[in-house]
C-alpha cells in the first residue's frame, strides 16, 4: 500500500498545478460588471457578464463596475465675481460607459474624476455672483455638468448628475441678506395691504353712491348700524333726523313714541 502511495505521489503536485491554473482560468463576472483583459500587454477588450476563460499567466484582468458612482466633492475655499469669500461643496454621479476606455486612457479614472470635479467646482462657483449661487444653483448644476461630461467623455465615463449642496457665507453678510429679506417682507405687506384699503375704498363709494341715489337711503343704513354701536346695556345715542324722513321709521318706534307722548 505505502508503494502505491510513494508511486503516485510524483502526480500529485501536478494534479494540484492543474487545479490551480484551472481554476484562474475561470472568471466570474457579474451583470454590472465588466473584465478588461490584457493579452501579452495587448488590450483584447471588455468581457462578460457569466462565465468568462483567461490564459493564466499570459492574460491580465481588470475588473470595472458600471454601476453609478456617487462622489462628494469637497468643500472649496472661492471668491466670487462679486468679491465675495465663500465656501462651497457639492455631490457629482457619473458611471463608466466605455470600460476600455476607462483603463487604456487615463490612470485611475476615480482619482481623475474627482480631482477635475473639485477644480471645476471652483472655476464655475468662482465665475458667479452669490446670488446666483443662492438662487440659481440648477443652472450652475447643469453647467459643472456640462463641463465634466465634455472633459471625462475620453476616459469612457458619463457624469449623469451634479448637485450643489451647501453655500456657507460668512455671519456678517448671513445677517445683511436676512435684514434684506425681512425689509422685502415688510415692503410686500405694506403694497398688500395698500391694494386692499384701495379695493376696499372703492367698494365704499360704490355703495355710498346706491344709498344717496335713493331717498333717506344713507340715514336708513346709519339707523341699522346704531344698534351695533349702542350694543352694550346703558348707552343712550342721541341722533338728529329730518321730519321729511318719519316715515322711514320702523312702525314699532313710531307707536311706542306716541305711546309715551298719551301717558
Amino acid at each position: 500500500m505505502f508503494e502505491l502511495i510513494a508511486s503516485g505521489g510524483i502526480y500529485v503536485p501536478i494534479i494540484i498545478v492543474i487545479i490551480i491554473f484551472v481554476s484562474s482560468a475561470i472568471k466570474i463576472v457579474r451583470e454590472y460588471e465588466r473584465l478588461v483583459v490584457f493579452r501579452l500587454g495587448r488590450l483584447i477588450g471588455g468581457k462578460g457578464p457569466g462565465l468568462v476563460f483567461v490564459i493564466p499567466v499570459v492574460d491580465r484582468t481588470i475588473r470595472i463596475s458600471l454601476r453609478i458612482i456617487t462622489l462628494d466633492v469637497p468643500t472649496q475655499e472661492v471668491i466670487t465675481r462679486d468679491n465675495v469669500t465663500t465656501s462651497v461643496n457639492a455631490v457629482v454621479y457619473y458611471r463608466v460607459i466605455d470600460p476600455n476606455r476607462a483603463v487604456n486612457n487615463v490612470e485611475e479614472y476615480r482619482m481623475a474624476t474627482a480631482q477635475l470635479a473639485q477644480t471645476t467646482l471652483r472655476s464655475v462657483a468662482g465665475q458667479a455672483e452669490l446670488d446666483e449661487l443662492l438662487a440659481e444653483r440648477d443652472k450652475l448644476n447643469q453647467k459643472i455638468q456640462g463641463i465634466l461630461d465634455e472633459a471625462t467623455d475620453p476616459w469612457g465615463i458619463k457624469v449623469t448628475a451634479v448637485e450643489i449642496k451647501d453655500v456657507v457665507i460668512p455671519e456678517a453678510l448671513q445677517k445683511a441678506i436676512s435684514r434684506q429679506a425681512t425689509a422685502e417682507r415688510e415692503r410686500r405687506a405694506v403694497i398688500v395691504q395698500a391694494e386692499g384699503e384701495k379695493a376696499a375704498a372703492g367698494k365704499i363709494a360704490e355703495a355710498a353712491k346706491i344709498l344717496n341715489a335713493e331717498e333717506g337711503g344713507f340715514y336708513v343704513r346709519l339707523l341699522r348700524t346704531l344698534p351695533e354701536i349702542a350694543s352694550q346695556q346703558g348707552n343712550i345715542i342721541a341722533f338728529p333726523l329730518p321730519i321729511e324722513l318719519k316715515h322711514l321709521l320702523p312702525q314699532s318706534i313710531v307707536n311706542s313714541k306716541k305711546s309715551k307722548e298719551e301717558e
